[in-house]
């Protein structure tokens, strides 16, 4: 992974003491909220429901050990013993006082981490697969880019105030296992005629309460030109985007009215200004990666056959194995998924102790690092063979082996009206219930492969949008009630949800889940996915099930 030089130090523990200050003065009536509200959002801060929510940057999803360790330290000296994964692969937490803010900052830049830029109107965390670098279906490690634009954006002036957020995915694998075309930029790694690995620039995704799949803009972009062709297009952005009204700030609506074709003219013109004068040039790329070259992997690993045995004499080993573990592009390794939808806790949320056990676990197995993902679980990327069962035994034992990896369970969830001031809804005790409908593990894998995502309202923060099945959290009069969208996805050519009908109450939202589950068991065909289902019998049928049922 990155390490910080001396400059990268030096900029996050001036940070630190700039905010330490900042907050002082705040704190001792110098600086009103209005004024402290651009500092403390420059710096991850929030004001929520309940508390302030410090949300930390972690660059593309990648996490030492000791960084994990410091996690744990900062959930159990200044939080209540937990934090939160979101879908952009950041940890959050939720009731830290802010006059301890500056102290959780000083603390984290002593691990190389930080929460610069995670809020306000600015480049927000570059995110990419959470496979990279050891899948074999991909083309190219994108971490090294995502590396190559965190730099270029961290403190960019000219991108410190923009419009609105703003933010990027990179992948490099034939899946798109980073949602790139939800995002503001999508960078998708390719091959042209020519046999030259390039980037694929898609522009205009976004969720929210404007939905919208991002368009394509240049097929094929060399690599030296990447820096300059972003700059192009967030100068268009910059230059064109509404300022006068938020909700249609962000750069989707602007490619949305002006059209994909005339937005690309605008950032041709543009980039022809400086693409000579800003070129990444091989060398810089060869260096950063260095950085990401892969660990020294045991030739012998694949020798190493006794999980196999412990697979017929484990039943739930063997589950686990099955569901929660892919494959490794290097023979004799997997890559493991670790669960953070265990029943007991809302989706995404870890503890102290889980932390503590997930970085000893890290040095041990998987060469000292984990990945968070998209999806709001954590991955140990480079597992031998061998060691798979006594890993399995140990995140069992700190209720880290949920065995339900890409089923409905393994769900996407929003903190919701729990915590978020913006909220209109609840969705923890909701992801509760559906967990419990679902909890019997032979029909949970016979359901398969189910993408159920929940917001709490409409900024769609749970990315509801692209669920196979999504639930939006509403208020109606005071009351909370959700809608439904079905046939979203997000892998490859995404396509937004279609609306169910009337939103639904919120004691039946359970029992409407379980009745679309059911719509699908009595259609499908073997092998058919729900997904692909919905799209071959339409929408009718789920609907007149729901609302029989509801009436």
């Amino acid at each position: 992974m990155f390490i910080y030089d001396q400059y990268d130090q030096q900029l996050v523990d001036e940070r630190v003491a700039q905010f330490r200050d900042q907050t002082r003065r705040y704190l001792a009536g110098e600086l009103s909220d209005d004024e402290f509200l651009a500092l403390r959002l420059m710096n991850g801060l929030y004001i929520q429901r309940h508390a302030p929510m410090l949300r930390i940057a972690v660059p593309y999803g990648l996490l030492s050990s000791d960084q994990v360790r410091m996690l744990g330290h900062i959930a159990r000296t200044y939080d209540k013993d937990y934090g939160h994964f979101t879908t952009r692969q950041n940890i959050q937490f939720n009731w830290i006082p802010l006059e301890q803010i500056p102290d959780v900052l000083a603390d984290l830049a002593s691990v190389q981490m930080h929460a610069i830029q995670t809020s306000g109107n600015c480049i927000r965390n570059t995110t990419t697969d959470p496979l990279a670098g050891v899948s074999a279906d991909e083309l190219e490690d994108p971490r090294p880019y995502c590396e190559i634009i965190r730099q270029w954006s961290t403190l960019h002036p000219e991108f410190a105030y923009l419009p609105r957020k703003f933010k990027i995915a990179v992948s490099g694998a034939s899946k798109d296992r980073a949602v790139t075309l939800v995002h503001d930029i999508g960078l998708r790694l390719v091959k042209n005629e020519a046999g030259e690995i390039g980037f694929k620039v898609s522009v205009g995704g976004g969720l929210g309460r404007t939905p919208m799949v991002a368009q394509t803009i240049r097929p094929f972009l060399e690599k030296r030109h990447l820096l300059s062709y972003l700059e192009a297009i967030l100068r268009v952005y910059n230059l064109r985007g509404r300022r006068d009204n938020k909700y249609k700030a962000r750069i989707k609506i602007l490619v949305s009215s002006m059209g994909a074709d005339n937005f690309a003219a605008l950032v041709e013109q543009e980039w022809a200004k400086i693409r000579d004068k800003l070129v990444l040039e091989q060398a810089e790329i060869d260096r950063i990666k260095a950085f990401f070259a892969a660990p020294q992997y045991d030739p012998d690993a694949a020798q190493d056959a006794a999980y196999q045995q412990r697979q017929s004499d484990t039943p739930a080993f063997a589950r686990w194995l099955e569901h929660n573990t892919t494959a490794h592009k290097v023979d004799g390794y997997r890559v493991v998924h670790v669960s953070l939808k265990s029943p007991k806790i809302a989706p995404g949320d870890i503890t102290a102790e889980q932390m503590d056990t997930l970085a000893e676990l890290a040095d041990q197995y998987s060469f000292g690092l984990l990945r968070s993902t998209y999806d709001q679980n954590l991955v140990l990327a480079d597992v031998k063979q061998g060691d798979l069962f006594a890993l399995w035994q140990a995140l069992d034992q700190a209720d880290l082996a949920t065995p339900s990896i890409g089923t409905i369970n393994d769900m996407i969830c929003c903190p919701g009206l729990d915590f978020c001031s913006l909220a209109n809804a609840s969705s923890i005790d909701i992801a509760g219930e559906i967990q419990q409908r679902f909890e019997q593990l032979d029909y949970l894998y016979d359901l398969g492969e189910i993408d159920l995502k929940m917001s709490g309202c409409m900024n769609g923060c749970g990315h509801h949008s692209i669920g196979h099945i999504g639930i939006l959290g509403v208020d109606k009069k005071g009351e909370e009630w959700y809608q439904f969208t079905l046939g979203g996805f997000s892998e490859d050519e995404a396509q937004l949800g279609q609306r169910l009908g009337k939103a639904i109450a919120k004691d039946k939202v359970a029992d409407t889940v379980e009745q679309i589950a059911r719509v699908y068991l009595d259609n499908r065909i073997e092998g058919e996915r729900f997904v692909d289902t919905f799209y071959r019998i339409g929408m009718e049928p789920f609907k007149g099930r729901v609302y029989e049922a509801n009436n």
